[in-house]
């Protein structure tokens, strides 16, 4: 039976790029699948919902209504990946409803493979966050992605076990290029003709990265 992936990108500290990330991974498998789910959990702006309107719809947990509704989305095995841009306010919040519903359990009876995306940072909230979801999660279903723009330097040590995707920190100026409402990732790639500028190159690496992690949750499940 095919599986679902459902990418959960997410941190408990705020401004660590998750929404960065959550923009180039939903721009990746639009151009490999053609389709993709996004759901906006955030308070501030801009969003991942201003950033792709077309794929992205605004979700909650602070109510029961809006925790099951979310919940009843994500585990439905139809074959489109989901992505979930989850606010730094709402990280505690999702990982105990998900403990207590079962939702890891209950996803891999219905053929749903989560895959929890954690931002790393080298603040204590951030250690706190990782060593929970280290306890909760099973390893193969969390990767610990070391935003290099944010985390100048080594990973901390405890992060750096297990499966680690590294972003290369881009310069200043091209970071306020990429922040633009209207820039697209895949539309440089595709009208850029030079491919050796340095934008050029970082987009096709973070998508290569992607396409790698695809691959090796693919072998886990087979």
């Amino acid at each position: 039976m095919a599986t679902t992936p459902v990418y959960i990108i997410c941190s408990p500290r705020p401004l660590v790029g998750k929404t960065l990330i959550a923009r180039l991974l939903c721009e990746f498998l639009l151009l490999k699948n053609g389709t993709v789910n996004a759901f906006d959990i955030n308070l501030k702006e801009p969003s991942l919902l201003e950033y792709l309107p077309r794929v992205t719809e605004t979700a909650e947990v602070d109510n029961t209504f809006g925790k099951m509704q979310l919940m009843d989305r994500l585990i439905v095995n139809d074959a489109v990946a989901k992505v979930i841009d989850l606010g730094f306010h709402a990280f505690d919040e999702f990982f105990q409803m998900s403990e207590e519903i079962g939702f890891m359990k209950e996803a891999a009876r219905r053929g749903v493979s989560p895959v929890i995306l954690f931002v790393a940072d080298t603040d204590r909230a951030s250690a706190r966050g990782h060593t929970m979801l280290q306890q909760k999660i099973p390893k193969t279903h969390l990767v610990t992605i070391d935003n290099e723009f944010v985390v100048r330097g080594e990973l901390p040590r405890a992060m750096a076990v297990g499966r680690v995707v590294r972003i290369a920190a881009l310069p200043v100026f091209l970071k306020t290029y990429i922040d633009r409402l209207t820039f697209s990732f895949t539309n440089y790639l595709r009208n850029e003709k030079d491919t050796s500028t340095e934008l050029h190159q970082w987009i096709r690496e973070n998508y290569f990265s992607f396409r790698e992690l695809e691959l090796s949750l693919m072998l886990q499940r087979s």
